[in-house]
């Protein structure tokens, strides 16, 4: 599996040779830094470890010592974001920089990895789709939002695992699948993706092929 770590700039759209105008995500991806190569020899499986955009070496939050040696073992500077790719079909060696032309052309179809944007506590008419009570005429002014019985009593005497309920809604990480990439601009290290990708403005993605 083949990819590159990038970082989400926005939203444009772009027009077609037919006249159609789609929406697309702009994406810096890379140029990530070989980090580490792990071998069937000494890890059992074949994969390459990627480092992009730069770290913080002194100061609050900064690298932490046994990090700064990984990334001096590979000739580079701390990397704020180290994602693993499995079986990466493009040979590289330690230290070595991969880009954007090096993996991805246009016409592509790839997955994008992201953490979707965090929306805090939120019932369940937001976080569930429920409908809530839709008729308010009997008395139940206060009703048209709630989730209604969850079912327990004295038995079970508990609430199951997984009940859809009020509670924190998004934060996690999300895949879309089967986006094709429109545009690339190697000189930048932009690609244009179609469609919308998980996570904010700035946030770090993982682009596979």
């Amino acid at each position: 599996m083949e990819g590159l770590i990038g970082k989400k700039i926005g939203m444009t759209s772009i027009h077609t040779e037919d006249g159609k105008n789609i929406a697309c995500t702009v994406v810096e991806a890379g140029p990530c830094v070989v980090t580490q190569v792990k071998t069937e020899d000494t890890d059992k499986y074949n994969a390459l470890q990627l480092g992009f955009d730069e770290a913080k070496v002194e100061g609050r939050n900064a690298t932490t010592k046994p990090l700064k040696g990984h990334f001096a073992k590979a000739g580079t500077t701390p990397k704020r974001e180290v994602v693993e790719f499995r079986d990466f079909e493009i040979e590289k060696s330690l230290g070595d920089t991969i880009t954007v032309e090096d993996v991805f052309a246009e016409g592509d179809v790839v997955s994008v990895v992201g953490k979707s944007k965090g929306k805090g506590f939120q019932g369940v008419v937001k976080r569930h789709k429920f409908r809530g009570v839709g008729d308010a005429t009997h008395g139940q002014h206060n009703r048209l939002r709630a989730p209604g019985s969850i079912g327990a009593a004295s038995y079970p005497a508990r609430v199951f695992k997984g009940m859809r309920m009020a509670g924190r809604m998004g934060g996690k990480r999300v895949k879309t699948q089967n986006l094709r990439i429109l545009k690339i601009y190697p000189e930048k290290n932009l690609i244009l993706i179609s469609g919308a990708v998980p996570g904010h403005k700035g946030g770090y993605v993982i682009v596979e092929k």
